[in-house]
């Protein structure tokens, strides 16, 4: 059972022209700049009193030429090169966003989004497109300030997260910080049934064995992956746990199974918001 590296070497090593002038002027790398995001007007108030500013709305992309691997037809298999494709495409957008975080001396991103797209050029290219909004926390004596960089992950980079920034604003109250957006993905080939198989079982009420088998292994194949990145990013546990089923392109028996989360830990006492939610109560009337 392969564990695919999260890291491809050359992840970071290519930021277009374009990205720098834009960063150049947006609040994070200029004092005089604006902010830029996607967070609502709800979600921009609540991340302010949570205690963090936006800074800049944070972008990667990596447009792929995914590689061709045949699978047996009555062998369930996973099509590593396939895998392989999926997981550094995704991982080269998602360093790529991240860079640009760091760019403005962000101590996380919120609201990341992973999408995949395709063009006109050819059905083995894909886009693969991160984005996320930026943010820092406020200075010593705001909510959620403090020691500078005390929010980051613990390689001292930004962190990086799915959350809304409802759950971000109930996570910081709980006591704990993002640490990282983690994903797995596992692309399987699953058994085509015989046709003496398929006469056997028609009428009848009976578990397709070859086809549990071959589901569940790919889940578990994404799942395990996706929790070895969430150990190596030195975090306590995952949370908002979702596992996406997609075809794509390559024929209804070739399946991409990604599991993505919140990679998340606890943070010292200090780093605590206040007790800022209302308690629900109970009153029991007196009146007979």
């Amino acid at each position: 059972m392969p564990l695919f590296s999260n890291r491809p070497a050359d992840a970071a090593s290519w930021e277009p022209q374009a990205a720098d002038s834009r960063l150049a002027q947006t609040a994070g790398a200029n004092p005089a700049g604006v902010f830029t995001s996607d967070l609502s007007v709800s979600e921009y108030v609540l991340l302010g009193e949570a205690g963090f500013e936006p800074l800049g709305f944070v972008v990667g992309s990596s447009i792929y030429h995914v590689g061709l691997q045949v699978g047996r037809w009555s062998q369930n298999q996973e099509l590593q090169v396939l895998t392989q494709a999926m997981y550094n495409a995704r991982e080269l957008a998602m360093a790529r966003m991240r860079a640009e975080a760091d760019h403005l001396g962000a101590d996380g991103i919120v609201g990341v989004q992973l999408r995949m797209q395709m063009y006109v050029w050819g059905q083995d290219v894909l886009e693969f497109l991160a984005t996320g909004t930026a943010v820092r926390a406020l200075a010593s004596g705001a909510p959620g300030g403090g020691t500078p960089g005390a929010h980051r992950a613990p390689d001292g980079r930004a962190f990086t997260s799915d959350l809304s920034a409802q759950d971000f604003f109930r996570l910081l109250a709980a006591g704990a910080v993002p640490v990282a957006f983690v994903l797995g993905t596992c692309v399987y080939h699953v058994a085509h049934q015989s046709m003496m198989a398929t006469l056997r079982q028609t009428g009848q009420n009976q578990e397709m064995v070859q086809f549990t088998q071959g589901i569940y292994e790919a889940r578990e194949l994404a799942l395990v992956r996706m929790q070895s990145e969430a150990e190596q990013a030195r975090s306590s546990g995952i949370v908002g746990v979702n596992i996406a089923v997609s075809n794509h392109v390559w024929g209804e028996h070739a399946t991409e199974f990604l599991a993505t989360g919140t990679a998340i830990r606890r943070l010292s006492a200090e780093h605590r918001l206040p007790a800022t939610s209302p308690k629900p109560t109970f009153t029991l009337g007196l009146d007979s």
